[in-house]
């Protein structure tokens, strides 16, 4: 047998000794007994003077003593200790005196072990209890503290209630937020009808006497019962801090709730979709399309949902979710062909009719084809799961279509209030977004019904931002309160609304998401797919998805046609109803193209000495400090304008898609253009409007 081999069988046989671990009662009483005995055996038999075995024993017991000092033990402990060293030194002078092999000194050696052995048992669990008693003093101090920080808390606002609401509360509790910005606390409203409304409708008193910072809120929400009140307490702003999209991309279901964002306490806000539909609403600038991406990036997750979208913006809302897959620039990290992050994408008036058209159909086949399904689980709600996932129609400026008097988009209005009206229990939902929270938007009935997830971005805009009509008995919402771009207000059936801030989602994320989540997405079922027919199952055939393609190879960065006739292309408007602004950029277009010549620029080598100029417009104009195509195509736009003139809003309007310009971007290019004289300012307050100078000097 190798000698490997014969260390493996004895390390293998018998108890395995640790020589660094240390003494227990019964080990440390059998070492200081066998010791005490090997010594005096020694000594007697070699003749040591036995007066050495007391000297070394009382060492022993000085130098465990000063170590148990600086340790802190307690005196019963050193007492022990040095007990045991003293008590085995006299034994083993003793021994080596009269002779260690007698019965009378075996006996007491044995003796002795056992005494030392009970005694530093009984020091081990003194200094257990001793120190599990010091802990438990350190925690009923902490207890203590927090316990009067909260009594505190209580007290104080059991008195602002009183002072600003003139309502006697008595506070239940107090709770400190996990995240630590704020805390929320739970009181008893006094006998008599008063109601948690009144402590709401105090909320921004009671944030001003609290001396809160700007952006935190104290609100209030109804508590356990009805003579119960919940006041909600933020004492950092989180809203004015901007975090990105989560980079756990794990799994999400629509039955345990999609995250669109955070409150002012940290913690995530849930949409429940199953049974109802979102309004999500929002000005150019407030960051209305960066919360669509987040909606979309919470569809993605979910196992369950498979999301259509209707964007007649030329698509845009869909695109980064679609495009990346089309056109095989990412993969999944198996290195498969990914799905499109979105089921299916219309970015056409008549893609979007033939996917209203299917939905219909789905959610009338399913109504019949899962008659048995709903008999045995003995619901009127059809079990959404991956396999019949619920189908989420995500329509970017709905609520505007809804509201529109075109006739063209009144026929799509039917069947998006058709697929609302029919397909609840069918799972079919739809998310709308709008411009603005106003009567135009909120005055279908359908909406108001059917749309209880509901969120205002406001950004600190003002106009077209009614949180009463948004909101109906919310009371002590301030469009200040959110000054913030992607902050605002969420409401839902389980949750009432207030503050809340979406995440920034970056590009770089939606595509990660893309790769993520391409095999997690589900197959639309068999039933609902024959209904849906050749329609969706060739939507990504090359025909269809021409349109997307051509965005990517037509549209250029500097603003041009790609037939080289340098003029201004709105490529993303094209499938839009002509609007206002749409008109005033054609117009500038045609007056360009048939009225003028194309001038040289005077900053390049055939640019001349001006006598050979042509007598067109100069375009140079539109370069140098416009050196962005942003701002060349704002200019384009002010110069379209004409006389009447344009504002700020109407500029970004239309450019906010192609190029992401926000409001307050353009409102410092105009201010920039009336200091270097390029645009003047006509009229004052809301009728406001900017002339560019060539018009201006007409007057």
């Amino acid at each position: 047998m190798s000698s490997t081999a014969t260390a493996k069988k004895n390390n293998s046989s018998g108890p395995v000794l640790d020589w660094a671990a240390g003494h227990g009662p019964v080990t440390g009483a059998l070492s200081a007994t066998t010791g005490a005995f090997a010594v005096a055996t020694t000594g007697a038999a070699t003749a040591m003077p036995p007066g050495w075995a007391l000297a070394v024993g009382a060492a022993g017991a000085l130098g465990h003593t000063v170590v148990g000092l600086r340790v802190r033990n307690a005196g019963r402990t050193l007492a022990t200790r040095a007990a045991s060293w003293l008590v085995g030194a006299g034994w083993t002078t003793w021994a080596m005196t009269n002779g260690p092999l007698t019965w009378a000194a075996l006996g007491s050696l044995a003796t002795m072990g056992v005494g030392i052995g009970a005694a530093a048992r009984s020091a081990a669990l003194f200094e257990e209890a001793r120190e599990e008693e010091a802990i438990a003093v350190e925690q009923r101090q902490i207890a203590a503290e927090l316990s009067a920080e909260r009594r505190a808390i209580a007290a104080e606002w059991v008195d602002r209630i009183q002072r600003v609401c003139s309502i006697t509360v008595r506070v239940l509790g107090v709770e400190m937020w996990e995240t630590g910005a704020g805390f929320s606390i739970d009181a008893e409203l006094p006998s008599g009808g008063a109601t948690w409304n009144k402590i709401a409708s105090e909320s921004p008193r009671l944030s001003a006497d609290a001396r809160l910072p700007h952006g935190c809120t104290a609100t209030a929400s109804p508590g356990i019962d009805q003579g119960r009140v919940i006041i909600d307490v933020t004492t950092v702003n989180v809203l004015e801090q901007e975090r990105t999209y989560p980079s756990d991309y794990g799994t999400l279901s629509l039955l345990t709730g999609i995250p669109w964002g955070y409150r002012t306490n940290a913690e995530n806000i849930l949409a429940y979709l199953r049974e109802q539909c979102a309004l999500v609403v929002g000005p150019t600038g407030s960051g209305k399309t960066n919360m669509v991406h987040t909606i979309l990036a919470g569809f993605a997750r979910a196992e369950d949902v498979l999301t259509w979208v209707i964007d007649l913006n030329a698509g845009s809302a869909g695109l980064p979710w679609v495009l990346p897959a089309l056109n095989g620039d990412i993969e999944t990290l198996e290195g498969k062909p990914v799905r499109p992050g979105v089921d299916w994408l219309a970015g056409t008036y008549d893609e979007a009719l033939t996917m209203l058209d299917a939905a219909v159909r789905v959610a009338k086949q399913r109504k019949m084809g899962y008659q048995d399904l709903l008999s045995k689980a003995n619901t009127d709600l059809l079990p959404i799961s991956p396999r019949i996932p619920q189908i989420m129609l995500v329509i970017d400026e709905g609520a505007e279509i809804l509201a529109s008097s075109d006739r063209a988009m009144r026929k799509l209005a039917e069947k998006i209030l058709e697929v609302i009206r029919i397909a609840r229990a069918m799972g079919v939902r739809t998310v709308l977004t709008a411009l603005g929270a106003t009567g135009t938007v909120l005055g279908n009935l359908m909406i108001r019904r059917e749309a209880k997830v509901r969120v205002a971005l406001t950004g600190g805009e003002t106009e077209g931002m009614d949180l009463g009509k948004m909101f109906p008995g919310s009371r002590g919402l301030r469009v200040d309160q959110a000054p913030f771009k992607g902050a605002g207000f969420m409401g839902t059936p389980e949750s009432p609304a207030a503050l809340f801030k979406a995440w920034r989602i970056l590009p770089n994320q939606i595509r990660e998401i893309i790769a993520a989540t391409s095999d997690r997405h589900p197959t639309l079922d068999s039933v609902s797919a024959k209904a849906a027919g050749p329609a969706y199952a060739r939507r990504w055939d090359a025909e269809r998805t021409a349109w997307m393609r051509d965005q990517v190879t037509t549209d250029h960065a500097d603003g041009a046609s790609s037939d080289g006739s340098g003029t201004l292309r709105l490529s993303a408007l094209s499938n839009r109803p002509e609007s206002a602004e749409d008109a005033l950029a054609r117009r500038f277009r045609e007056e360009i193209d048939a009225q003028f010549g194309t001038a040289s620029d005077p900053n390049t080598a055939d640019g001349g000495d001006g006598a050979d100029r042509p007598a067109g417009l100069n375009l140079s104009a539109l370069r140098g400090e416009q050196d962005s195509p942003a701002q060349q195509a704002a200019l384009a736009l002010l110069l379209a304008a004409g006389r009447e003139g344009t504002g700020a809003s109407a500029i970004a309007r239309v450019l906010a898609d192609q190029y992401g310009t926000t409001r307050q971007t353009v409102v410092g290019w105009l201010k920039t253009w009336m200091r270097d004289g390029t645009a003047a300012r006509v009229g004052e307050g809301t009728k406001a409007r900017y002339v560019h100078r060539s018009h201006a000097s007409d007057d």
